[in-house]
């Protein structure tokens, strides 16, 4: 079924010569109906703009307009794909807006207007590095109201682990820390070309309007840092370094020295972070 009255993404890729480069982590999703639903993954998107990273020939780009996203901004590093994204620019007149940069350079708060929501499908290069600065602004709330963004499926399940699991870690913490994440798509290999060797998976994350529990965030991520740097070791080796009697701020908050960091639960990494700070 068309979504709307472009050419089908197949066409549009052989018309413009658009090659997926392993150097930029294109894969590209051919299927439109997909598209468009993992533009509704992001809930209603009449009343905001969105920001989307690495567009590629647009196939989730005319998925947001044809949800009805009152503005696009797509960021694309590949110059090859600006005529296609051009295309779509003349048929959703005054709704996409198209920036040839790299993502993270750029500001986008000089092009967009708030309430903004993130909808990629990320570049495997550099997907986990953005989602650690959305995650990590100066101030909370953020600029963004949630995060709708595709990764490989491993990455997807280490935001949203579970404390004892084997990919629960600092990406979890941070991630639930302050947002609502869940896994709400999975895609197989065979739905993009080229088809990567892993499945991927789209996580939607919700802003949440105060973290879950007080801590400072630089200490809180030293704290989480020190603890998963060396998993294996017992929390009074790894931790050691961040102070001088750390077994005894451990047990000030009712925590086991001899635990291990994927044991502790994120209210109990927060209580940590308050007691080092003091």
């Amino acid at each position: 079924m068309a979504i709307d009255t472009l050419p089908p993404l197949r066409d549009v890729i052989a018309a413009h010569e658009l090659r997926a480069r392993k150097s930029l982590g294109q894969n590209f999703l051919l299927d439109l109906n997909l598209t468009a639903k993992i533009a509704r993954a992001a809930g209603d998107l009449g009343g905001a703009d969105v920001l989307e990273v690495g567009p590629g020939p647009g196939g989730l780009t005319r998925g947001l307009l044809a949800e009805g996203a009152r503005k696009v901004l797509a960021v694309e590093k590949d110059t090859r794909c600006l005529p296609a994204l051009a295309e779509i620019a003349a048929a959703y007149p005054g709704r996409l807006e198209v920036v040839n940069g790299d993502a993270l350079e750029l500001d986008p708060l000089a092009h967009l207007t708030p309430p903004i929501k993130v909808v990629a499908n990320l570049p495997y290069n550099v997907g986990t590095e953005l989602l650690v600065r959305w995650l990590t602004p100066a101030a909370w709330p953020p600029t963004w109201s949630s995060l709708t963004l595709m990764f490989q499926r491993e990455v997807a399940q280490r935001i949203v682990a579970a404390p004892g699991s084997k990919a629960y870690g600092r990406l979890a913490l941070l991630a639930q820390w302050r947002t609502r994440p869940r896994i709400v798509m999975d895609l197989p290999p065979e739905a993009f070309t080229p088809a990567p060797k892993v499945r991927s998976a789209v996580v939607h994350l919700e802003a949440l309007p105060e973290p879950r529990f007080p801590a400072d965030p630089k200490v809180l991520e030293r704290v989480v840092a020190a603890g998963f740097n060396q998993r294996r070791k017992m929390l009074r080796a790894s931790l050691k370094g961040l102070a001088p009697h750390i077994e005894e701020v451990l047990e000030s908050v009712g925590i086991d020295p001899t635990a291990r960091a994927e044991t502790l639960s994120l209210e109990q990494f927060c209580a940590l972070a308050r007691a080092l700070q003091r």
